[in-house]
């Protein structure tokens, strides 16, 4: 679903507010003293949330929380912590939660490699029949051309040449249980988080941080996990 031009000054405002949200974010978790115990109470779909990298759940907390809210339990995975391993390691700590709470029918709810990481639960872990489906943001599904440019390992991993971003881009049955949520402009994936056979949701904004703030992820998650609401 090609988008058309930015115009470079939204471009740059988008951009601007952009790392304005994630700086806010990153510093308010730091000294979070919070409890995710807390949010797994809730009558609702089980929903699983997976950060991005280079964050801790604390990052997605007010998405949490407007999902708890709505009758939800929501699970984090606390030893992904920074979420910096390979991604077939995180995959395997969210399976492991997966089992060891038995959780069934859930929803994964990820940001940025988060939802590679949700993928490959979806696709190649044992414990993929316990996820109903994933809604995913701002997620480099065909990888990232800058991630070339990088020096840290962790980012350079994010290259569309990648033998994971290749090995779960042919693992295309589960695509059609994914929502893809992404803005017009996203400064980290300039290709956009196109993912073919997933409901693709392109919003008429920019970012890769602020847009999880955006009323239509919590639209789409209610969509996916409380079937009333369609």
């Amino acid at each position: 679903m090609p988008t058309a031009p930015v115009n470079a000054i939204r471009a740059l405002d988008w951009w601007l507010r952009d790392y304005a949200y994630a700086a806010f974010w990153q510093a308010r978790s730091f000294g979070n003293r919070t409890d995710p115990e807390q949010f797994r109470t809730g009558e609702q779909t089980p929903i699983l949330v997976i950060p991005g990298v280079y964050e801790t759940w604390k990052f997605l907390q007010p998405l949490i929380v407007a999902l708890h809210e709505r009758g939800h339990p929501v699970h984090v995975v606390e030893p992904l912590r920074h979420n910096r391993r390979p991604v077939a390691t995180g995959a395997a700590l969210v399976a492991e939660h997966l089992e060891a709470h038995d959780l069934r029918d859930v929803v994964l709810v990820a940001h940025s490699k988060g939802g590679l990481i949700g993928k490959h639960v979806m696709a190649l872990a044992p414990a993929a029949a316990r996820v109903r489906g994933m809604v995913a943001v701002a997620t480099p599904f065909g990888g990232s051309r800058y991630a070339q440019l990088m020096l840290s390992p962790t980012l350079r991993s994010f290259s569309p040449r990648n033998a994971t971003i290749l090995a779960l881009a042919r693992e295309t049955a589960v695509n059609a249980r994914i929502v893809s949520l992404y803005g017009r402009f996203d400064p980290h994936i300039p290709g956009g988080s196109e993912l073919s056979g997933a409901r693709n949701v392109v919003l008429e904004t920019g970012g890769h941080f602020r847009i999880l703030a955006h009323p239509r992820v919590i639209a789409e998650v209610a969509a996916m996990a409380e079937p009333a609401v369609r």
